[in-house]
């Protein structure tokens, strides 16, 4: 298989239009959408979502969004894009949704990694940043695996599940990367 980028575990490769069937129906189950979102849990439909992903997908400009899949299997795993950076300031937004199947396994974990990667090697960047939700504490330490660090918290941003929750805000610079932040 052709992938852009390898990992340990995981390939990131341009997404296919046979991808987007199971990634509308990750992104549309309620628990995964719960970790992903701080928005609203009301289903979109289902070519609506797909187009999101193409747009997320669509590699123009400085943006790059690509396929995550699992090296062991050759299975589609989720989806992952660097987005927002500016040739002035070379600062780009991560973005990360693995399907509930894929959860749990270190999968998270190696494509931040090789993402991040690509962002500071391939494409020059400075700093990758992120939000992350506080009620998603597997999704903050797979962060803090590939090296982010905690950066500040909006503090009780939105109300999910009964209660109010944190939005925290992580980023990473090129050096920290290159000096090994990441623990490996």
């Amino acid at each position: 298989m052709d992938y852009t980028l390898t990992g340990q575990s995981v390939g990131l490769r341009i997404l296919r239009e046979s991808d987007l069937d199971a990634l509308v129906a990750w992104w549309s189950d309620p628990a995964t959408l719960a970790r992903q979102t701080s928005g609203s849990l009301v289903a979109r439909p289902a070519a609506e979502v797909a187009e999101m992903f193409r747009g997320w997908s669509a590699n123009e400009g400085s943006d790059v969004g690509l396929a995550v899949v699992e090296l062991s299997t050759g299975e589609l795993a989720g989806n992952v894009g660097l987005f927002g950076a500016t040739v002035k300031d070379r600062c780009a937004m991560l973005g990360v949704m693995l399907g509930a199947p894929y959860q749990g396994r270190g999968l998270g974990t190696d494509t931040v990694r090789t993402i991040v990667g690509h962002g500071f090697t391939g494409l020059g960047l400075h700093r990758i940043q992120l939000s992350v939700n506080s009620n998603n504490p597997a999704a903050i330490a797979a962060y803090r695996k590939a090296g982010f660090v905690e950066e500040g918290r909006l503090r009780e941003t939105f109300f999910q599940g009964g209660r109010w929750h944190d939005s925290v805000k992580m980023g990473i610079l090129a050096r920290e990367f290159r000096d090994g932040g990441a623990e490996r």
